[in-house]
């Protein structure tokens, strides 16, 4: 009797990003729709409108064309759109937004939405991020912190626990433009500039 081998094992494919954003890469004939897009905040949400947008790079330097991006943030005065928030959610504002790399010329993500606010005593404004890419069986956690945020970046808990040398790697920089403040968020996945990632 022949001894069954193990069966191969797999990367990730970027299959999850016409799933999950079907409407951005006009995957399913219209026919599908998303549950979040990279307009994170409407008209009706009150807060300082913001852009974040970047690239995800690998090892070597360049750009990845099939990664996405997922980003979870509290509304302009620090409350999350969840029940175990206890100061009570802004029912226009969930907070959420997903973006694929692949449908941008330059392989860029971009969100549209507002600065948060202060969750609690101690942490700065921030955005969480959660990252999937091909290759990748495991997502990565990092955040979004603002470069215009200085005193308050200096007081936050968990960039204190940051190796001072890699901070910024978790700082977006701002660009005031026509049409609005732009803040400016790469992710690098390996080398010298690695993004710093959490353990959740």
């Amino acid at each position: 009797m022949a001894k069954l081998q193990q069966t191969p094992s797999q990367t990730v494919g970027p299959y999850f990003a016409y799933g999950l954003l079907p409407q951005q890469y006009n995957y399913g004939d219209g026919l599908l729709k998303e549950i979040a897009s990279g307009q994170v905040a409407g008209a009706d949400v009150p807060g300082n409108r913001i852009r974040i947008e970047g690239q995800v790079f690998d090892g070597a330097g360049k750009v990845i064309t099939d990664a996405m991006i997922e980003i979870w943030q509290a509304d302009h005065l620090g409350r999350y759109a969840h029940p175990r928030d206890p100061r009570g959610s802004n029912a226009n504002f969930k907070g959420f937004g997903r973006f694929g790399t692949g449908t941008e010329a330059d392989n860029k993500f971009v969100f549209d939405t507002i600065k948060p606010g202060v969750v609690e005593p101690g942490a700065a404004p921030h955005i969480n991020v959660i990252l999937l890419m091909r290759g990748m069986l495991l997502h990565t956690f990092t955040r979004i912190y603002f470069a215009d945020e200085t005193e308050a970046n200096a007081k936050d808990t968990i960039l204190a626990q940051v190796p001072a040398e890699r901070r910024d790697t978790l700082i977006a920089t701002r660009t005031d433009t026509a049409s609005g403040m732009v803040y400016r968020f790469d992710i690098h996945m390996q080398g010298p500039r690695e993004t710093v990632f959490f353990d959740v």
